[in-house]
């Protein structure tokens, strides 16, 4: 497969390339982003040294594996390595006696996975950078791993000898939708952009799951196939999913299971209660290492402060298991194809587009002609429990104006009638009375397909469709 989108990740690598000093990149994401293939697909595997480490593997077994690397590499037999300083001092030997011209890459997969139980590996490799590397011209350490928290704790927030050493940080992110369309274009599946959504609505823009489609299927019939059949490529990929990234998971899976719950999201007491872990720091930890290997996110309904931050689930894959797959008995292969006109797939629909619509802010922004204007988004809940009016998306933008964002998934065209009307008047007005704006209000509709132009269209100031989001 080549490598698509990824364009300011290529331009940023391609600076560290050319750059006169020597760099060290800490490259992180959820586990099958693409951060593996984004790195081999840009330097075509030509490495000074590549390394990947060995899952729950022993130091013994990793250092075996280090040494069979460094002899591949040198095309040499190297000794067997006794320590992680041995290991890293017979790599600045190779290096020092490369042949190769301009920078030399040394590239480490899966480094969280070597730094076992009193292993040494963290003081050997701030040896092998702060010793050697740092002081030369030549060297382009990329350090990567699907163990967020791990990269974050030990490298970019590290306070002994690697603080203050990453000299770039790269977050990769799923694919958007328009690289998505890129991505099966590439691959001559000619989805149309509502097919597009619908399979990312399931899979979000992981390359991972999209390289899994079949040429000749619809959306509902791939996601039966590697769903629904008996021998589904991804019907236990959850439980991998979680256990793959995060040593006690179980806890992990409680809090993303609670937030499964509230579509909108739970605060932080809202999730003690659920999941009756200890409030602490071993529940900000596990928080945090969520939120950074983008499962969930943390954001402010308009006008609250930050400690009545609401935490919501975002992982479409999880969001889709915890709907349709954790209580499945897998007895229908063609589920999903036969739920096309179900009510529960319809209302999931509906918020699964808004996630969809919450992951291209800029592509809203874009459209709505304000992307050059500072704003913030956030949701918004009236206090007014009888009323409970509502807006998921709202953008306070910097030239006094907020837009109030409706986000609806239709077949069709969107036909708003006297009833939502209405209803949109009315949340408009508590919007207003209880922030008690003096800022224009917008109302916004995202929709797939678009507004119906009838009498009561002209109400709404401006629309997005999905066009726009691609």
């Amino acid at each position: 497969m080549a490598l698509l989108g990824r364009k300011q990740e290529q331009t940023a690598i391609q600076q560290l390339v050319e750059s006169e000093k020597s760099e060290f990149l800490a490259l992180y994401g959820r586990r099958r982003v693409g951060k593996t293939f984004l790195i081999k697909e840009y330097f075509n595997q030509d490495f000074s040294f590549y390394i990947s480490g060995l899952k729950k593997a022993t130091k013994r077994e990793q250092l075996g594996n280090f040494n069979a690397a460094l002899t591949f590499y040198g095309k040499m037999p190297y000794p067997p390595l006794k320590s992680w300083m041995d290991a890293f001092r017979q790599l600045i030997h190779l290096l020092e006696h490369s042949g190769k011209r301009g920078k030399k890459v040394v590239f480490i997969d899966e480094l969280p996975w070597f730094d076992t139980a009193r292993s040494g590996f963290l003081t050997a490799i701030d040896f092998f950078w702060n010793t050697w590397a740092s002081g030369r011209s030549d060297i382009l350490l990329i350090a990567c791993g699907s163990a967020t928290s791990w990269i974050f704790d030990k490298l970019l927030n590290d306070r002994g000898g690697l603080y203050n050493r990453v000299t770039r940080r790269m977050h990769i992110s799923p694919f958007s939708l328009g690289e998505c369309e890129d991505f099966f274009t590439h691959k001559k599946i000619p989805f149309d952009r509502k097919s597009i959504i619908d399979a990312y609505m399931i899979f979000g823009g992981i390359p991972y799951y999209l390289e899994m489609f079949e040429k000749g299927l619809s959306v509902s019939q791939n996601i039966d196939n590697l769903l629904y059949k008996e021998d589904a490529p991804l019907k236990n990929e959850f439980a991998f999913l979680y256990a793959s990234l995060f040593k006690n998971y179980t806890n992990h899976l409680k809090i993303v299971e609670a937030l499964s719950t509230k579509r909108k999201g739970l605060t932080r007491e809202e999730i003690i209660d659920l999941t009756k872990i200890s409030n602490g720091g071993g529940l900000t930890d596990m928080l945090n290492e969520l939120e950074q290997c983008d499962f969930i996110r943390r954001y402010q309904s308009f006008g609250k402060k930050e400690q009545h931050s609401l935490y919501q689930l975002i992982d479409f894959y999880s969001l889709f298991y915890f709907n349709f797959l954790k209580t499945n008995t897998f007895d229908d292969s063609h589920y999903w194809t036969n739920a096309i006109d179900n009510a529960r797939r319809r209302a999931w629909s509906g918020y699964a587009f808004e996630q969809v619509c919450l992951a291209h802010l800029p592509q809203i922004k874009q459209k709505l002609g304000i992307f050059g204007v500072s704003t913030k988004t956030a949701s918004w809940r009236s206090n007014d429990k009888e009323n409970a009016a509502q807006i998921d998306l709202l953008i306070e933008r910097n030239d006094r104006v907020i837009n109030l964002c409706e986000m609806k998934y239709a077949e069709d065209e969107f036909v708003i009638d006297k009833q939502y009307d209405e209803a949109l008047r009315k949340k408009r007005a508590a919007f207003r009375e209880e922030t008690k704006t003096r800022k224009t209000i917008h109302i916004t509709m995202i929709t797939t397909n678009g507004v119906r132009h009838n009498q009561y269209w002209g109400n709404i100031q401006s629309e997005v469709v999905m066009d726009d989001l691609f």
